[in-house]
């Protein structure tokens, strides 16, 4: 494409506060992360049930990560489903991270629940694309089953379905290519003490500073919305 794409950031949940005052919000982070590339961006707290009139409104969607659990009872759950619906019917691209990632798979058709092996929190390595790859993660929940027609791009010992292709409008990526080490540090303080098992935290401690791989995913990003829009 010759103009600039514009990507809607669907956002699903806010970092901590103090954190947010330091790294931004889930959008800023995204913004942050696809800005080695030429993206335009505008922004619905879908999580306050702010919702885009049309999936047309943007050439392409992101929906954030979120400290919530697609299986919740809150209302904008369904709404957001059906927009992923409507959005994957009409071939806008859309992608999706950790809690995006879950309920786009939800959404169309698969499964997600608790893991039994407990929490994944940071620096993960990942076969991507017959690549390796660490990026950082954040989760206590996966996807269990996948919709129909979905083609798995990347896994971890941890996570069977860590990178999908949902369609050849949708993917989503179980980590958080957005999340930089400092700001994984002040989550390990600000929400996983007293939640996440201190064994788990000493590990992504130990793990702060290592090498991430978050440009190859802005790129794979940008190459899945320059081709999904060219369909």
């Amino acid at each position: 494409m010759d103009s600039m794409i514009t990507i809607g950031v669907l956002q699903t949940g806010y970092p901590p506060e103090n954190l947010k005052a330091q790294h931004g919000d889930y959008a800023a982070m995204i913004e942050q992360l696809l800005s080695c590339h030429e993206f335009d961006f505008k922004v619905w707290n879908v999580i306050d049930n702010s919702f885009p009139e049309t999936v047309e409104a943007c050439d392409g969607w992101i929906i954030t990560g979120s400290r919530h659990s697609v299986n919740d009872a809150f209302p904008w759950i369904p709404k957001l489903e059906q927009l992923i619906r409507s959005s994957n019917a009409s071939h806008a691209p859309m992608a999706g991270i950790c809690f995006g990632h879950q309920i786009i798979a939800k959404a169309l058709g698969g499964r997600v629940e608790r893991n039994a092996d407990g929490w994944t929190v940071g620096t993960q390595s990942y076969t991507f694309l017959n690549e390796d790859i660490d990026l950082n993660a954040w989760h206590g929940e996966h996807v269990v089953q996948l919709p129909a027609g979905s083609e798995v791009l990347g896994s971890s010992s941890t996570c069977r379905f860590a990178m999908v292709k949902f369609s050849p409008c949708a993917v989503g990526i179980q980590a958080h290519p957005e999340f930089r080490h400092d700001f994984v540090e002040g989550l390990i303080r600000e929400r996983g003490r007293g939640v996440v098992p201190d064994e788990l935290l000493h590990v992504a401690e130990d793990r702060l500073g290592m090498p991430l791989d978050q440009r190859k995913v802005a790129d794979w990003l940008r190459d899945f919305y320059t081709a999904a829009l060219s369909l």
